[in-house]
């Protein structure tokens, strides 16, 4: 009887605190400043829309650049470790001698990221999806630096996953004599017709197979992936870290199955590999040409690794940003044809044919929505009620809040909060929780007993937090 009474007292009190939490949050809507000292103190789970190369902040590639003295295009602000031909490029070292470093070092910022961003000297998704390559150099080689960079982040933060698109798999694969599949595929693709389509990726796997595909997968898994993250002692007990592999939309499409089917290669034989995703501006020219190929050649994949999760960047469009016919069929696409485990972004889907269809029918199968608050608003200009956001949640589909490219966005976890707390007034506390238990629980980790401790942390995490509102 005494222990029957001292769990009922344990969990009335952890219920109070609870409801203190909820009070106190309510009370602080309307300041921004509170919200910040609010959230940066909650715990937040996972962050599962997360580009590595995009969260990095500025700064430390500036000055690796600077310190591997690198050639800076001055018309650009793009960086290489060798001077190409053409354009007109100087090394940083010459910058500083010449006195004009601190000029240019401004004018990297403004370009690697949305430092300063004006509204006006560029489209805002040109400056985004344009950025990476502009400072990918400083990048490579230097993996072990952002990861510990983006894990103390974490920790300091109050986040204690993060499942990031490390890298593409490195692959040299010569697929030139199967460049005929290129027609023939996007033939099929033009009459819809799937089975078609399935017989070419009948054919291109065996040869890919005969290629040595596996090798690719196996070398990426156990040189890059598995060394990085033993070496750097990644996982303690304040932080796991787990990878997606992704593709990019702008390829052809032989070059994208091959390089679609390495990744479920490497997915399925690495428990350190969460799952699959596609990437690259979804309104680019190919992507939209290619989409609904790119969702069978990932249906196809599936058939072929049944184990493999995968989310899609899906719907990350709006009105004027595409012709508006282009707005109805994205998410339908990824959700019914590619079969994806959750979605990134879908800013599109009041456009989207049979909305509400779609809406519960995601609801009903645990398809969860990556609302990415801060991306969607510098990239869309698609912020407060135009959002989706209140669609989601009146659908009940279930909801995750990511960062997607903090670095490049100059944001962290917690704007991510703040927004939404202030700008949806009507998310209680305890929906703000669910959001964050959510995180863990859709997360790609194949590991249940990684994902057990998380979701355990996290009740003590939120135990201690809740506590300091017991007596406001």
């Amino acid at each position: 009887m005494t222990r029957i009474i001292t769990v009922f007292s344990f969990f009335i009190a952890q219920l109070c605190f609870s409801q203190s939490t909820a009070t106190y949050l309510d009370k602080i809507r309307n300041n921004e400043a509170a919200l910040t000292a609010f959230f940066s103190q909650m715990p937040k789970g996972g962050d599962l829309h997360h580009h590595f190369s995009g969260s990095i902040y500025a700064e430390p590639l500036l000055e690796r650049a600077i310190a591997e003295d690198f050639y800076l295009n001055i018309e650009t602000m793009q960086v290489l470790k060798t001077k190409p031909a053409k354009g007109n490029w100087e090394t940083f070292s010459s910058l500083k001698n010449s006195g004009k470093l601190e000029y240019y070092k401004q004018q990297i910022m403004q370009t690697w990221s949305a430092k300063d961003y004006n509204g006006v000297a560029v489209p805002s998704d040109d400056l985004f999806f344009d950025s990476f390559e502009k400072f990918s150099p400083t990048i490579d080689g230097h993996f072990a630096e952002g990861m510990l960079e983006l894990k103390n982040r974490a920790i300091k933060e109050n986040v204690s996953y993060i499942e990031t698109q490390l890298n593409t798999i490195p692959c040299d694969m010569n697929v030139d004599d199967l460049a005929d599949f290129n027609t023939k595929l996007r033939q099929a693709a033009a009459q819809k017709d799937e089975k078609a389509i399935f017989k070419s990726l009948d054919a291109l796997y065996k040869s890919l197979q005969d290629k040595n595909a596996v090798k690719y997968a196996e070398d990426f898994n156990t040189n890059f992936i598995a060394k990085l993250h033993k070496d750097l002692k990644i996982d303690d007990a304040n932080f796991t870290m787990r990878y997606q592999n992704f593709v990019l939309r702008f390829m052809e499409p032989v070059d994208l199955f091959k390089n679609l089917m390495i990744a479920f290669i490497s997915a399925d034989k690495s428990k350190l590999v969460a799952g699959v995703n596609i990437v690259s501006p979804e309104h680019g020219e190919t992507s939209m040409k290619d989409y609904w190929l790119h969702m069978v050649m990932f249906k196809y994949c599936h058939s072929r690794f049944p184990n493999v999760k995968y989310t899609l960047h899906a719907g990350e469009l709006t009105l004027g940003l595409v012709q508006p016919e282009e707005l109805t069929w994205h998410i339908t696409s990824a959700i019914h044809t590619a079969g994806a485990n959750r979605i990134g972004h879908g800013v599109d889907i009041a456009y989207e044919e049979n909305s509400y269809d779609l809406l519960r029918y995601m609801a009903k199968n645990n398809i969860p929505i990556e609302i990415n608050l801060v991306s969607n608003e510098f990239i869309l200009k698609v912020k407060n009620a135009r959002h989706p956001f209140t669609l989601y949640k009146e659908f009940n589909v279930p909801i995750v809040i990511s960062t997607d490219d903090a670095g490049i966005l100059r944001t962290n976890m917690t704007e991510q909060y703040v927004l939404l707390a202030s700008r949806y007034q009507d998310v209680t506390y305890a929906t703000i929780k669910q959001y964050v238990y959510n995180s863990i629980n859709y997360s790609f980790i194949q590991d249940d007993a990684v994902k057990k401790q998380l979701l355990k942390d996290l009740d003590a995490r939120f135990k201690t937090f809740e506590a300091k509102f017991s007596e406001k």
